[in-house]
């Protein structure tokens, strides 16, 4: 299964895994650096934001290390299968991809700083993949909270794609969707919980085309 046609086709709703009604494992209740909660409510004043970016235990590790960052989560968002494993989502028959989730304060790190740096730790033009990771579950995506994040998404892909085909890259190919009842969150298993903090040496994925974001065309350092 894990290496059907559905790592690179996104299946629809009937033909994904049927799932089950409630998460299949316990996660922890704080989190292993920020040492806050990990689920909400979360404090008022907090906003929340979906991003997917490749394997998410190193980029959950980049938007932890950010400050105005109150906690990060990883999970499984825009597929179709309620309370996926890991291992049905890696078989590419859930439809969903790996995703951060992060409460942040805006007076402290606004959402546009978050999506440069979403746009910076990746390559969101290739598709179905991020870079030797191949499949459904590593597409780009930002899932949003509100009409303000949707258009403030959608603008600054706008700006980067601009910068990126100045560069010699090819369209973007990340999904802006909301995050409403159809693309819920679904926490990922105990073990991914900032498994990087976890697992020092664990394998990150993550990587950028070294083209800053959202303005100007200069080439970011590194």
């Amino acid at each position: 299964m894990l290496f059907s046609r559905f790592k690179t086709h996104l299946p629809t709703s009937e033909e994904a895994l049927k799932g089950r009604p409630e998460r299949a494992f316990a996660v922890p209740d704080r989190h292993t650096v920020l040492g806050n909660p990990l689920l909400g409510p979360y404090p008022e004043g907090l906003e929340v934001a979906d991003f997917g970016l490749g394997c998410f235990w190193g980029a959950e590790r980049k938007f932890w290390q950010t400050d105005g960052v109150w906690t990060t989560l990883v999970g499984y968002q825009g597929g179709h299968t309620p309370n996926p494993t890991y291992e049905e989502v890696c078989s590419g028959h859930t439809g969903h991809t790996e995703a951060v989730r992060v409460a942040f304060d805006p007076a402290v790190v606004p959402y546009t700083s978050l999506l440069k740096l979403f746009w910076e730790s990746h390559d969101p033009t290739q598709g179905f993949r991020q870079g030797n990771d191949v499949g459904t579950q590593y597409r780009s995506a930002i899932y949003t909270h509100s009409p303000a994040q949707q258009q403030t998404a959608e603008a600054s892909r706008d700006a980067y794609r601009t910068v990126l085909h100045a560069s010699g890259y090819g369209d973007i190919t990340t999904e802006i969707l909301p995050a409403d009842t159809t693309r819920p969150f679904y926490l990922a298993e105990a073990y991914h919980q900032q498994y990087l903090d976890k697992n020092p040496a664990g394998y990150c994925g993550i990587g950028g085309t070294g083209v800053s974001c959202p303005v100007g065309v200069a080439k970011a350092d590194g």
